[in-house]
């Protein structure tokens, strides 16, 4: 720009030399070269105000989040435990995160440490998003992790919040005069990377410490299970409802009336649609159990209990509002085995109902005991042994399964090998909902369940010591226990089948039968290990 008003002086000067006398000259030049030098003061002040003013904004925005987080700091503590991300580090992280927002926010404060800091604190904005956008996109609860006016904000909004000050420290960090901008980019977006990836791991390394055990160790056996037979369902939506007389019945979530019925070869299966004496009552949770030739349509919800025969799938009301329930295992034609809540206390009881002529239900509340609630720590499968005719309740959150007779008496209580005794779970309360729901911290002990013969078989989703970490990606883990002589007798590996993990699995006739994905798998088990 000075190299052109110099030319255009010249040719000023060149043209109006008469006009204009010399000593007028030297005056022009330096009044042009006065509004330059002032013009570039001005722009100068512009950016370096913009660049504080954004330096500022960040310090302000970093006090005020670490003193709220600080000012309450059991809560947000407790917020970071129930975090799918953070649980495992909550301790580390909960005095961390607000101790680098207030390194920041002073650095910022000083010149010569700014560019520095606003480079600290873009990186920092872009691990808060990446935790959001983590825990929108991958978490069934939500927690908050900030206070005072920013919890106002849904995620959402959040989410657009932070994006709005990783622009905005770019900006900074962009309009300064050090550096050159391709520099600057590239760096930008290698400390993009870093953030993302540092948070994307604890997100890794917090699952894999919550599915770690070393406090017990497995018994593996070389190949107790073959495989022989898969059919593909296309669908995932299918779940076991029975098995018997040479059949596997799959009932369907989302075509709750809808039974298939495969044989045990896999060559053949037909569908067919039950038929209800009452189809207009408000129903929510409909189930299908089939014990052969009987099968029940119940909703405990209603609650209803129907039931009909395999030879024709037509279904008639056997019981209606007499007993809730939220959980039912058949045991033969005419009882039933129950889950269901105390009208006093809504804390989980048992029960057996009988279905004959009259209803007759017979519910025990001594059974379950509580370690926090009576509702989530007491979680658990139902199941029913044919062989040792015995109720089997085997807890999710923690590790111990009860046998109970026909009468609801107490056989005994047993012990996984996993050490977690106590139920560790997070409840968190959904106030606009009234509902209350397990946070991300809650520790699975057991999974899906199967029994036959004399044995317990509970798909595990932890690992024990010296197993690879990788494995759980690989395969279901079953434990496999002796229930004559309440003793762990091995584990082995049901392995996912099309990259498919089981979901839920049941043993007949020296055959597992496993839902994987869209896939029915069948296994022989080999009768050296199950006898």
């Amino acid at each position: 720009m000075r190299s052109k008003y110099m030319v255009l002086t010249i040719l000023i000067l060149s043209v109006s030399h008469r006009v204009v006398p010399l000593s007028k000259f030297n005056f022009i030049i330096n009044l042009i070269q006065a509004k330059m030098n002032s013009r570039k003061i001005l722009y100068g002040l512009g950016i370096e105000g913009l660049i504080k003013s954004i330096a500022y904004v960040f310090a302000l925005l970093f006090i005020y989040a670490a003193t709220s987080k600080l000012l309450d700091f059991e809560t947000f503590t407790v917020q970071l435990a129930q975090s799918p991300l953070l649980s495992a580090y909550a301790g580390i992280v909960a005095w961390l995160v607000p101790g680098i927002e207030i390194l920041i926010a002073g650095i910022l404060v000083f010149p010569r440490f700014r560019n520095l800091a606003l480079y600290a604190a873009f990186t920092l904005m872009v691990m808060f998003t990446a935790y959001i956008y983590i825990i929108l996109n991958f978490s069934d609860f939500i927690p908050c992790s900030c206070g005072g006016v920013l919890e106002k904000l849904s995620w959402t909004e959040h989410l657009i919040f932070n994006v709005v000050f990783i622009v905005l420290g770019a900006v900074a960090i962009l309009v300064s005069t050090n550096g050159y901008w391709k520099k600057k980019l590239i760096l930008l977006a290698s400390l993009c990377v870093l953030g993302i990836g540092i948070v994307t791991l604890l997100f890794v390394f917090s699952e894999k410490k919550m599915q770690r055990n070393n406090a017990f160790q497995r018994r593996y056996m070389p190949h107790p299970i073959e495989i022989v037979h898969s059919l593909d369902l296309e669908y995932s939506s299918y779940y076991f409802a029975g098995i018997g007389n040479g059949n596997v019945y799959l009932g369907n979530t989302t075509a709750p009336l809808l039974m298939t019925v495969i044989d045990s070869s896999f060559t053949v299966a037909t569908a067919t649609m039950i038929q209800l004496d009452q189809m207009d009552l408000p129903y929510r949770a409909v189930q299908i159990r089939v014990v052969p030739p009987t099968f029940y349509v119940v909703d405990g919800t209603v609650p209803i209990i129907l039931q009909g025969t395999t030879a024709n799938w037509l279904a008639k009301t056997k019981m209606e509002g007499d007993y809730y329930f939220n959980h039912i295992y058949a045991i033969d034609s005419s009882t039933i085995a129950v889950k269901s809540h105390s009208s006093e206390t809504m804390e989980n009881i048992i029960g057996i109902i009988e279905i004959g002529s009259h209803i007759k239900g017979n519910f025990s509340d001594k059974l379950l005991e509580k370690q926090i609630d009576g509702i989530f720590d007491t979680d658990g499968k139902l199941i029913y042994n044919d062989s040792l005719r015995r109720i089997i309740h085997t807890y999710t959150f923690r590790n111990e399964y009860l046998i109970i007779d026909e009468d609801l008496g107490l056989d005994f209580r047993g012990k996984t090998i996993d050490t977690v005794s106590t139920a560790q779970v997070h409840i968190e309360e959904d106030i606009s909902r009234n509902q209350k729901k397990l946070g991300s911290n809650t520790v699975l002990i057991n999974n899906s369940t199967a029994t036959a013969g004399k044995y317990l078989f509970i798909n595990s989703p932890r690992l024990g010591k010296l197993e690879p970490d990788d494995m759980l990606d690989e395969a279901s883990i079953i434990d496999v226990y002796d229930l004559t002589d309440q003793s762990y007798s091995f584990s082995f590996y049901l392995y996912s089948y099309k990259r498919s993990k089981v979901r839920e699995f049941r043993i007949s006739n020296g055959i597992l039968y496993a839902l994987q994905g869209n896939y029915l798998v069948a296994y022989s088990m080999n009768t050296k290990f199950f006898k």
